[in-house]
């Protein structure tokens, strides 16, 4: 079967994304920014009479702090998901109110962090608003080159379920009952976000199963997190790895392996010469991240005892 355009794409997914649409809006909860927020807590800074921030006043762990910092920093960049939304879906019919509607569900959520975090004074606020407009004057490119909408489709599927598995990990990392439960209500956006994603690849692969499964593997075998371009993204990923807020680990077993289990890739009888060929991609992907995974994990193991010993002595 030849491979869809974009257009004849939109078109024959056009009532999958409707009845999807009407789904997501049956059984979203409507809930508001402000009833997460101790706003008790909050106090001046020294620009209005109060004091201006310092450590001593973060009730956050050093990995809490971090893993605070680069969600809501990947949540800032709002504006280029949505632009890379609109670019491969469509502002017409139901592919538009979709887009406004994710748009809008998405920005709760940076609105409700920051306001966290500057109302308790988790973290310096002048360092935060500094990383954000570096980050956001940045922004964040396509996934891959050539992306089109079936990569969109795949990547955004896979994102929306590690943001959420990173969100939860975080709210247990804070030991604050409120983050816990404000970061709990942001992945619960997160997870419906991905269900709908996820409906709409599986459908894609039902229409064109070849050139899907070759966006799939396309976008698994090259997946990075949409905040790879924030200042110290790499370093404060690999602290964020090492205190199990999000490992490779997760990443396969939490996230991969599930979306993949969902669209039925390794049982799928429905690919054609192409479609085998990156089923078997894929598949040899999973194996070695599999292989690269233990051996994070024993290293990480054999660094956290040596640490732990150090901690140990010294006390």
């Amino acid at each position: 079967m030849r491979n869809l355009d974009h257009t004849e794409l939109l078109t024959e997914l056009e009532a999958t994304m409707a009845v999807n649409l009407d789904r997501h809006l049956s059984i979203a909860k409507e809930w508001h920014p402000h009833d997460y927020i101790p706003w008790d807590e909050g106090r001046n800074f020294a620009a209005m009479g109060g004091d201006d921030w310092d450590e001593s006043q973060s009730g956050l762990s050093d990995l809490a702090r971090t893993a605070m910092i680069t969600n809501l920093l990947t949540e800032d960049n709002l504006p280029s998901y949505h632009r890379g939304l609109a670019d491969n879906f469509s502002l017409d019919g139901a592919w538009g109110t979709w887009v406004g509607r994710w748009t809008a569900e998405e920005n709760r959520h940076g609105i409700v962090m920051r306001d966290y975090l500057v109302v308790t004074r988790a973290v310096d606020p002048v360092e935060l608003e500094r990383a954000r407009m570096q980050h956001m004057t940045t922004g964040v490119d396509a996934p891959m080159d050539g992306a089109n909408f079936l990569h969109s489709v795949a990547y955004v599927t896979l994102q929306e379920l590690a943001t959420r598995v990173s969100h939860r990990n975080t709210g247990h990392a804070c030991g604050d009952p409120v983050a816990d439960r404000m970061l709990a209500r942001i992945a619960a956006d997160e997870n419906l976000h991905m269900i709908f994603y996820g409906n709409l690849g599986e459908a894609a692969l039902d229409l064109t199963p070849d050139q899907t499964v070759r966006a799939i593997a396309d976008v698994v075998t090259d997946f990075a997190m949409p905040g790879l371009n924030m200042p110290n993204f790499r370093k404060n990923a690999m602290s964020l790895a090492k205190h199990g807020i999000y490992d490779l680990r997760q990443h396969l077993d939490e996230v991969l392996m599930p979306v993949l289990r969902k669209w039925r890739i390794f049982e799928r009888n429905d690919f054609g010469p192409d479609g085998e060929r990156d089923r078997d991609r894929l598949a040899a992907f999973v194996e070695q991240l599999g292989v690269k995974a233990t051996k994070f994990e024993q290293s990480r193991d054999r660094l956290l005892a040596r640490e732990s010993a150090r901690a140990e002595m010294v006390s």
